[in-house]
């Protein structure tokens, strides 16, 4: 029976990108400049802010080129029915594409499938969601996760630990804390005491790994997400438990400028840093733009849970065997600043159309 499930999964994996590949086809060239549309809910948060200035900086290349408009641009903080209006303000307007950040994994696909139906273009950038004719593009959220819950596992072995995710139900925190559950299961002296969200806030995930601190003052360490990664070490370093709970932390200037102070402190110190690179969603508007210009992706390129996702690789992982070299090269830049990565015209052509 298990032998069947599996094969009948493949076969549903096989449909659904047949179905995203025949969403594209007819797209075709010749209607520049294309109009494209953003739909981000959720403003509160360093990624997004320059997850849309770096798609304004990357349209501004096509604009040059007349390939498209400026950017419609819907983004405010809003719920579920907040940015279903999105949504259709962008389809009442005319987009040719959209690019839409959901906030939830399965309440905006008939929306989402009106949208490909009337013959709109729809990426999901950055998580991954089911909707018929929609293309997903992004980082695989379950190996990103994998990626630092790994070497933290690897690194502590056994021990007491509590866990700060982003929002419950978002679909990249559902795959961030799989892939979190999955790795443990490997370890089993590795005892989860405690699982909170921050919200995907700095100044939040501070004040839970305060609240953690105090309620378990002698923990072994603690695995989190994006920025904040920053605020759980603020809490740490303005508590100064002995000894120190093994961290995991975020590629952003301002906690690698956490991670060398610590290192002047104590050269021990170890941590990772695993990039969730805003740059995704400008490599995905690089997609939408061939993709309206009649390209196809090639075979072979479609992936993700569903079949249906373009993945970007991770650009960066900080480990201590290369903190000093990634350090020097981004120490200057803005605290704000998340390490990016965007791809070129010419890697997209090659990586994903075949040209």
């Amino acid at each position: 029976m298990k032998k069947f499930k599996k094969i009948f999964a493949v076969i549903a994996l096989l449909a659904l990108s047949a179905v995203v590949l025949s969403a594209c086809e007819g797209l075709g060239g010749g209607g520049a400049p294309y109009t494209i549309g953003i739909s981000n809910p959720f403003i509160s948060s360093e990624y997004r802010t320059q997850m849309i200035d770096e798609l304004i900086e990357t349209n501004a290349e096509y604009m040059e080129l007349g390939l498209t408009e400026e950017l419609v641009i819907e983004s405010f903080d809003t719920d579920v029915a907040g940015q279903i209006e999105q949504i259709e303000n962008l389809m009442n307007q005319g987009v040719d594409a959209m690019l839409v950040n959901p906030g939830d994994a399965v309440a905006l696909n008939q929306i989402l499938e009106e949208a490909v139906e009337s013959g709109i273009l729809v990426l999901s950038i950055d998580q991954e969601i089911e909707a018929e004719g929609v293309i997903n593009v992004g980082h695989d959220q379950y190996e990103w996760a994998k990626t630092s819950a790994e070497w933290f596992a690897d690194k502590l072995q056994q021990g007491d630990v509590v866990l700060i995710e982003g929002f419950i139900g978002h679909p990249a925190n559902n795959l961030r804390m799989q892939a979190v559950y999955d790795t443990f299961e490997d370890y089993p002296g590795i005892n989860v005491l405690a699982s909170e969200s921050g919200f995907w806030d700095e100044a939040t995930g501070q004040q839970v790994m305060s609240d953690f601190l105090a309620a378990y003052p002698n923990l072994d360490g603690y695995w989190t997400q994006d920025g904040m990664a920053i605020g759980a070490l603020e809490a740490v370093i303005a508590a100064d438990p002995d000894p120190m709970p093994l961290p995991v932390g975020e590629a952003r200037v301002k906690f690698l400028d956490l991670w060398a102070e610590m290192l002047e402190e104590n050269p021990d110190f170890e941590t990772i840093a695993v990039a969730n690179a805003p740059g995704v969603n400008s490599t995905a508007l690089r997609i939408a733009v061939e993709l309206l210009e009649g390209k196809e992706i090639s075979d072979g390129v479609l992936g993700g849970q569903y079949g249906t996702t373009v993945v970007i690789p991770i650009p960066y992982v900080v480990t201590p065997d290369n903190f000093e070299e990634i350090y020097a090269e981004f120490q200057d830049f803005p605290d704000s600043y998340l390490l990016s990565g965007i791809m070129t015209r010419e890697e997209v052509l090659t990586e994903f159309f075949g040209e």
